[in-house]
């Protein structure tokens, strides 16, 4: 039961009227008292701020930090740390890549005349290590993500590139088979020189004293080294006799003008190298270019100027096994001249031939003579020197 009553009359006086209800009444009029409560109740009462206490989850007003997920770290080989070093982790990669090229080339020399069994065709064995370079460069690429043909300006230097390239391999190739081997070999390392000179013609690059002065310490060795193997071996005097008749004399000439015409093309090939290899930022895409244009012209001259010899089991081992180190020594090549100025690359690929001495003295394939050696010290001094104080100082 519940009772209430409130009344006014006209005299100003109050009066008190008390109504009773039953308890079903009461319960049929409590949705509509509990209704009118909810919609009074949110006017009456305030927001309670909520309690923080020391149990309460404090939240910092910084920034949360970012999730660190730790890898677990995987053990890496001493020689892949020296390779990534030497590729690209110093200020001297430039230069430790030309010396594992010419590392590379001495290694295929020592290979070639000591596991030789069966007489190859120059052109036919270029033609083998040309289409393993192109296989090669062309899986390297695929395998990094690199586009094959780029844009068109590096395009154009890689056709330029492969040209002047083939062009010196096949004009070696004659020569070597038309005048004594030391003479030839002596006209080759005279790409360096003609690279250096080429490179202040078209990249406009500045040659220093000091890099002019290490090109002709190391050549001045080869000279000594080669002028003791020319006697030695009857070269000069087998050239003197052939220069008595007319025919003989013009026909060595035309050759060593041909090794000439190689060197210089080598030259120009090294500094379209750089260019293309730095426009493209990615050196194999020259030894690919090349390969493309060497691998069928090679081909084509093996069945043309040459007889094809049918290479045995043994002899195309040995012809895919220096292809490959034939792929390696390009791609450092060409990573050695993207990095460092030609006038100092050049030089360190006199490294070769006092390499190739030392050998043949060590294996008593050479008589030692004096003048090897001082040759020989005179290119390690060179290169030592170009190794320690070439690379730029700005680069610091």
């Amino acid at each position: 039961m519940a009772a209430s009553a409130d009344a006014s009359t006209g005299d100003g006086n109050h009066t008190v009227e008390l109504i009773v209800l039953d308890d079903s009444e009461s319960a049929s009029n409590g949705g509509s008292l509990a209704s009118s409560s909810e919609e009074i109740t949110p006017l009456l009462t305030q927001i309670e701020r909520p309690k923080i206490n020391i149990f309460s989850v404090s939240r910092s007003r910084r920034k949360p930090r970012e999730l660190v997920i730790e890898v677990p770290e995987t053990e890496i080989s001493p020689v892949s740390l020296f390779l990534s070093w030497a590729w690209n982790g110093s200020r001297y990669s430039g230069l430790v890549c030309m010396a594992f090229s010419s590392i590379i080339y001495f290694a295929i020399e020592i290979l070639s005349d000591n596991f030789t069994a069966q007489s190859i065709p120059l052109f036919e064995t270029a033609f083998v290590r040309c289409t393993v370079t192109l296989i090669l460069s062309y899986l390297w690429l695929r395998r990094i993500g690199q586009p094959i043909f780029g844009a068109t300006h590096p395009r154009k230097l890689l056709v330029l590139r492969s040209l002047v390239g083939y062009l010196s391999l096949s004009s070696f190739i004659y020569c070597i088979q038309r005048i004594p081997f030391s003479l030839a070999i002596l006209l080759s390392f005279t790409t360096p020189i003609t690279a250096s000179i080429m490179a202040r013609i078209i990249l406009h690059e500045k040659l220093k004293i000091a890099e002019i002065g290490g090109l002709a310490c190391s050549f001045s060795g080869m000279l000594i080294i080669f002028q003791q193997m020319l006697t030695t071996q009857g070269g000069l005097h087998k050239t003197v006799e052939a220069s008595n008749s007319s025919f003989g004399g013009s026909k060595h000439i035309y050759a060593a003008l041909i090794g000439c015409i190689s060197s210089i093309t080598g030259g120009v090939s090294y500094c379209l190298i750089k260019a293309a290899a730095k426009t493209s930022d990615q050196p194999v895409v020259t030894v690919l270019a090349f390969g493309i244009l060497a691998s069928p012209a090679a081909g084509i001259c093996t069945f043309a100027f040459e007889e094809f010899v049918l290479p045995s089991f043994y002899s195309l081992s040995l012809m895919l096994a220096l292809g490959i180190m034939s792929f390696l020594a390009e791609v450092f090549l060409a990573r050695g001249l993207q990095l460092e100025k030609i006038s100092k690359a050049a030089n360190v690929l006199f490294v070769e031939a006092a390499l190739s001495q030392l050998w043949g003295i060590g294996t008593s394939s050479i008589a030692p003579s004096f003048g090897r050696l001082v040759g020989c010290l005179l290119i390690l001094i060179s290169v030592s020197f170009t190794m320690y104080f070439g690379p730029e100082k700005e680069i610091e």
